[in-house]
């Protein structure tokens, strides 16, 4: 699948985006079973549980406790740093409710929102990516490793806003260009979306690579060659991505 992400695809990108709940099972039996089931959990919270909280109030915000278990997620599924959970529990409800207001009011201007939110103590862009992914997913993507490991030449990674700006401009361009070329019951492309199957492709090149042997049925799919006789060509050959 070397041009997966140079010259993506909806067809494929939806086949590897469908992958993300079979390969985050995969991650997770690799883990102590305790922790294996609370990222499931904590995945399932975070990515059905928690936007329609947030998009059901009348300006969107999270609560302290939700800034808390959204960390547990992150620290689960990504690197564990069991001090930031408890420096994420020192902010009161009071700040959390404040700085996230402001941060999505500043939305569509992400550099601004992630200042609002990094004004909290133990929340840094990574995180603050979080949050505004899982409020608005059609504006911000999560500053996952493994979303920005997928991308050439990233690489070394920094959790810095510049970087985290540099990644969205990827991210930006790859969904203009999955939603210009689906078809009209193809999939709308988020920012988040994008950053999901992201993640789901790295990782399952890690932990199951034969779960890509996807092909993409727009342009590369099986193409019959008909000769002047109406016959089928025989030479015909599958093309993968």
């Amino acid at each position: 699948m070397e041009n997966f992400i140079d010259h993506p695809t909806s067809q494929t990108w939806g086949e590897v985006y469908g992958l993300y709940n079979k390969v985050l099972i995969v991650k997770s039996k690799i883990m102590k079973p305790d922790k294996g089931k609370q990222l499931t959990q904590l995945d399932h919270w975070y990515q059905e549980e928690l936007p329609g909280a947030i998009k059901a109030r009348k300006e969107r915000y999270v609560t302290h406790e939700e800034l808390c278990k959204l960390m547990k997620w992150k620290l689960t599924r990504g690197k564990f740093r069991p001090r930031l959970e408890q420096m994420v529990q020192s902010n009161s409800e009071e700040e959390v409710e404040a700085a996230s207001r402001k941060a999505f009011k500043e939305l569509p201007n992400l550099p601004n929102a992630i200042k609002a939110l990094t004004v909290l103590k133990a929340i840094g862009p990574a995180t603050a990516s979080a949050v505004l992914a899982a409020g608005a997913p059609d504006k911000a993507a999560f500053m996952a490793d493994e979303s920005m490991l997928a991308i050439p030449g990233l690489a070394p990674l920094q959790y810095t806003l510049p970087f985290y700006n540099e990644f969205m401009d990827h991210v930006k361009s790859i969904t203009k260009k999955l939603n210009k070329d689906q078809d009209a019951d193809g999939i709308k492309w988020t920012q988040h979306k994008v950053e999901l199957t992201l993640w789901t492709y790295q990782m399952a090149k890690t932990l199951c690579p034969e779960l890509l042997d996807v092909k993409d049925n727009s342009t590369t799919a099986k193409r019959k060659k008909v000769s002047e006789n109406g016959k089928t060509d025989d030479k015909v050959k599958k093309l993968k991505t």
